[in-house]
């Protein structure tokens, strides 16, 4: 078991499935990158941080950095955001399309930023 799985497996079935369902759609989006535990929380990374996610009580909250919250800030309206991340309510369906465009502008971001 990694230290993802240990993560995720410390949380209620129902969560657990959210969260399985999040780390999917994150590695589907960026198949290349390295999942690790960083500030304590699942993080990804492919010539850079692209994304972190951390489980909370009543959503999950998603950091892809400042640059992705403001390309995408037209489509997260509909959810609490702040400079850095936005929050998944719990009791509603993850937006996988929403996690997957912002996942590969942050691949794409990242690769641009490491060829210079």
């Amino acid at each position: 078991m990694n230290d993802i799985d240990k993560y995720i497996s410390g949380f209620p079935a129902n969560v657990q499935e959210t969260l399985q369902l999040l780390r999917q759609t994150i590695m589907n989006a960026a198949p290349d990158a390295a999942e690790v535990l960083s500030y304590q929380m699942p993080a990804y990374k492919q010539k850079g941080i692209l994304v972190y996610f951390a489980c909370h009580k009543n959503h999950v909250g998603f950091y892809p950095t400042a640059v992705a919250i403001e390309a995408f800030k037209s489509e997260i309206e509909a959810y609490n955001w702040s400079k850095g991340t936005v929050q998944f309510p719990l009791d509603k369906p993850l937006p996988v399309e929403l996690i997957t465009k912002i996942v590969k502008f942050k691949v794409q971001q990242n690769s641009s930023k490491h060829k210079k």
